[in-house]
């Protein structure tokens, strides 16, 4: 097999040798295997893949290829779900048929047209045609397709460098099979772009899918490379700022009612979703555009941050519109996410706030209700006021020496915790969040005591 590379390299006026090839730590002449995980030097373009693949006599075909072929298939389909979030979902319906078809396909064309000079591609590109425009059709980026294409290739390299140094291949027979492997991997990834971009093309509204597939993403959890976000916005005429906020829309009947025609260009809509959304970037002039357009639904603005950390303004957005809708924060048509960063950092992880609280207040459990509130509200005060006995009457309208004698109480209860500014800190915490959610938080497996 060798001889016949060898000679096919001679034939198109390159050598497929280890002299064109320095490997790291040898000399170009000692024949020094490639490594595993890349082939080393640049990739000899000129070479067209079948050739290469056509160079390997038929005889060898069971010795060498035919029995890593499944191995392959099964290490490509795993390693994409590993390292493609995209692809990271169960290999079920049309998105499991078209992933592991895609693979086998890619794999078995290689493997069944060994040894062949001439082979029909058309029914081959007319696949990978397919698999583009379905990628654009299921949301998913060109990233992720041509992401998931290098994998297959890096991964087809490790089996067959594998293979042929099991068996002593030379170091210029698979340095062929290298650049043949990833000039292949170039012809698939051209296909499924040609089919992408055709689907981008003749769709139905292109224009407003290609805005709804900007925003999409823009608050994706893993979000594009610069260059994905650069196009899709040159395409939109979206221009792109360094920072933006994403707006969590109250889901409703009738929410596609929002007159999108009379917001700025510069804002982009989903009314499709589940959780309708909004991207803005300019605080001044949309807020009061989305304001004056909202039909009556509720709509909170998520901090303003750069275009990466857009998810993360969708998401606190969606916690404050939870928050608001639960009585936590207050009820308005549209709310500032920038006005209640304090209540949305306290009740972030209200699992670990109901923990905290229970340990903090846990010397009022053996008060009745009555008590509880009584000194909880007045040591809230008094922390609140730095200890000042004055201002707290003034502020709970009560006589001062009332404001000692409770606070000789919660000295009782509380021992040397209020001298300590860290245990401090985790009660005036506890207050605020009990007086936030309005609730009497309880530690698991206790009792709290008397009512009354």
């Amino acid at each position: 097999m060798s001889v016949a590379l060898h000679q096919l390299g001679g034939a198109t006026g390159e050598r497929l040798d280890a002299s064109d090839r320095p490997a790291h730590g040898a000399d170009a002449g000692d024949g020094a295997m490639p490594s595993a995980d890349k082939p080393q030097g640049s990739r000899l373009t000129s070479l067209d893949p079948q050739r290469v693949f056509a160079a390997i006599p038929r005889e060898q075909l069971e010795e060498y290829i035919r029995p890593m072929a499944n191995r392959m298939i099964k290490d490509i389909i795993r390693e994409v779900r590993e390292n493609v979030p995209e692809y990271a979902q169960p290999l079920e319906g049309a998105f499991g048929k078209v992933l592991v078809t895609c693979v086998e396909k890619s794999v078995l064309q290689v493997v069944e047209n060994l040894g062949r000079s001439e082979v029909d591609k058309s029914e081959w590109y007319e696949w990978f045609r397919y698999v583009g425009k379905v990628e654009f059709h299921e949301g998913r980026t060109l990233d992720a397709l041509q992401k998931s294409v290098r994998i297959g290739a890096r991964v087809s390299w490790r089996h067959v460098h594998a293979a042929g140094a099991a068996v002593g291949l030379p170091g210029n027979t698979l340095f062929a099979l290298a650049d043949a492997i990833f000039g292949y991997t170039d012809e698939l990834c051209s296909a499924a772009v040609s089919g992408y971009s055709e689907a981008q093309a003749h769709a139905t509204g292109t224009f407003t899918r290609r805005r709804h597939q900007l925003l999409k993403t823009l608050v994706s959890e893993h979000p594009a490379s610069p260059q994905t976000v650069a196009e899709l916005a040159q395409a939109t005429q979206w221009h792109v700022p360094e920072r933006a906020a994403a707006v969590a829309l109250e889901p409703q009947p009738g929410q596609y009612d929002l007159a999108e025609h009379a917001l700025d260009g510069d804002i982009l809509v989903d009314l499709e979703s589940n959780e309708p959304c909004l991207v803005i970037t300019d605080p001044d002039r949309h807020v009061g555009q989305i304001e004056e357009n909202l039909s009556g639904r509720a709509a909170v603005v998520g901090p303003f941050v750069p275009l990466h950390e857009l998810h993360r303004s969708l998401v606190t957005a969606r916690r404050a519109l939870t928050l608001t809708q639960r009585g936590i924060l207050p009820s308005r048509a549209l709310l500032r996410c920038d006005e209640h960063l304090t209540m949305l950092v306290l009740l972030a992880d209200e699992f670990l706030l109901t923990e905290l609280t229970c340990q903090a207040l846990r010397p009022f459990e053996t008060l009745t209700a009555k008590q509880r509130a009584r000194l909880s509200t007045t040591l809230l005060t008094w922390l609140g006021t730095r200890g000042s006995v004055n201002d707290t009457a003034k502020h709970l309208d009560v006589h001062p020496q009332t404001v000692r004698y409770r606070m000789q109480q919660i000295y009782k209860l509380m021992g040397e915790k209020l001298d300590d500014p860290g245990e401090r800190l985790m009660i005036e915490i506890a207050l605020h969040a009990r007086q936030a959610l309005g609730t009497e938080t309880k530690p698991r497996g206790r009792r709290s005591g008397k009512s009354g």
